[in-house]
């Protein structure tokens, strides 16, 4: 279900998350706040975006391939959707690919009215769902899983919207946070894992729902609190009512989120990711100390780490490698020799800091390595007497199937080699990832107790908190797009 990741250098060799969900419920001109939402939670998908609105009589809809802000300007399609009632996505694409009939939100005309519904995560049985609802007659417009959950409260026997909702919540497996909009309801839903993140804010009488707090505080919004895993939040006119229908679970929040997915500016279950990040770095430096002349980070994602790092081992913090944020996913349609350039367009080597000094680099994570590959090199090329390469992660052993797109395990560097093959491999004089029970003390986690955890750290540990019946299933290749209409 997950779509590969390209060794192209100008897409990163980074994990990238699904999707980031905004709603709000009660502000005139909603659409125009959901468009401000999407755009802090841009980091999350940058391949579409789309917007559901309502005012309490008619829905309106536009769903556009790009960035937020290149495709909802003031003046172009934000005009068209009226209304005091809205919710948004963006997508990074793991399940269905990259069409246009993918884009969320999704909407759908049901017994008793319209429902529009956008999806972080992923489903573990969406295949198995979707070959029982096609055998009994559903027809599918896209390929993405979480047509499923439409098609789940579309032929749900109960008559209530929210008890059709919750319906459908019960016959689903794996990773989600979910936002939905009805005529009369704004309806916010975490598994009962709490594997993703959902936030609940208030702007001046109006209720925001959104994948994290940066946001709100976009819109100026406060923070109230979070869905609580396996909460049902249902707002509307009266307020906010609050349905626990699933019994309680110790609560799997994903560790990657912390790790790099959300923003540094955000706040995840009480924790500053930014602080986060640091004290990672802080932890790194005391399990894998080194003589060195500089702490460089491998920017963006590598930054807080690296000045953890820095201020632990008292090394200097330099921006020894500078990154180029202009440089989009379609910048030109790159020969063979202009590939051969690598990572310069979106990095390059500062020369005058970094000739004749022995670097430390800090990243975030190892997935196949090329890229790590492609800045050593180019670190080393750029008159680095020494490299070494520590990662605020431990080894990526494992593929997700929670909204992560992944490598298949047989493509990523850690599942196949040692650590001693995986420097031989970038390139590095050494190589040190944080430990997962270092990466539980920059939690404030003693340690990770055998099995237990209260964060989902399957990609490092295989421990996978669900069902993955798809995976686990006899349907070839567990694809979503082999049983499209």
């Amino acid at each position: 279900m997950e779509k590969d990741l390209s060794t192209n250098p100008f897409d990163d060799d980074k994990l990238k998350e699904e999707c980031g969900i905004f709603g709000i419920w009660g502000k005139p001109e909603a659409a125009a706040f959901v468009v401000l939402g999407l755009h802090a939670l841009q980091h999350r998908g940058q391949e579409a975006a789309g917007i559901v609105s309502s005012d309490g009589d008619n829905f309106y809809r536009e769903r556009r391939e790009g960035l937020v802000g290149d495709q909802f300007s003031v003046g172009g399609p934000v005009e068209k959707l009226k209304g005091g009632n809205a919710i948004g996505h963006v997508r990074y694409s793991t399940a269905g690919g990259t069409l246009n009939r993918n884009i969320q939100p999704f909407f759908a005309d049901v017994a008793n009215g319209g429902i529009a519904i956008a999806h972080n995560g992923n489903l573990t049985n969406a295949v198995a769902i979707r070959k029982r609802l096609v055998q009994k007659g559903s027809i599918f417009y896209s390929t993405s899983d979480t047509e499923c959950i439409v098609h789940l409260v579309a032929t749900s026997s109960y008559d209530k919207i929210v008890d059709r909702f919750v319906d459908a919540l019960k016959q689903i497996e794996g990773a989600y946070s979910l936002v939905a909009l009805t005529r009369k309801k704004l309806i916010g839903a975490r598994d009962p894992l709490g594997v993703r993140p959902l936030v609940i804010g208030k702007l001046e009488g109006a209720y925001v729902l959104a994948s994290e707090t940066c946001a709100l505080d976009i819109i100026g919004a406060d923070y109230f609190r979070d869905v609580d895993p396996g909460e049902v939040v249902v707002i509307s006119d009266e307020g906010l009512e609050s349905y626990k229908p699933f019994p309680p679970q110790r609560q799997r929040f994903c560790i990657f989120e912390y790790v790099y997915f959300a923003r540094p500016d955000s706040i995840i279950d009480g924790h500053g990711v930014y602080e986060v990040r640091k004290s990672i770095g802080t932890e790194l430096a005391r399990e894998a100390p080194v003589e060195a002349d500089m702490v460089v980070p491998v920017p963006d994602s590598g930054v807080p780490g690296a000045i953890g790092y820095a201020e632990a081992s008292k090394i200097p913090f330099e921006l020894g490698i500078i990154r180029n944020h202009y440089v989009g996913r379609t910048f030109i349609e790159p020969s063979d020799h202009i590939r051969h350039l690598g990572v310069k367009l979106k990095h390059n080597a500062n020369r005058a800091r970094i000739q004749g000094k022995r670097v430390v680099l800090v990243d975030d994570s190892i997935v196949r390595g090329t890229t790590s590959k492609k800045i050593i090199k180019m670190v080393r090329d750029a008159g680095a007497t020494e490299v070494h390469m520590r990662i605020a992660s431990p080894p990526t052993t494992d593929s997700c199937f929670y909204g992560v797109d992944t490598p298949e395990k047989k493509n990523l560097l850690a599942a196949n080699y040692t650590v001693a093959e995986m420097c031989r491999f970038i390139g590095a004089d050494s190589l040190h990832f944080i430990s997962i029970n270092g990466l539980y003390r920059a939690l404030r986690q003693n340690r990770r107790d055998g099995t237990t955890s209260r964060y989902c750290d399957a990609c490092f540990t295989g421990d996978y908190p669900t069902a993955l019946t798809d995976r686990d299933s006899t349907v070839e290749n567990a694809q979503l797009s082999l049983l499209a209409v």
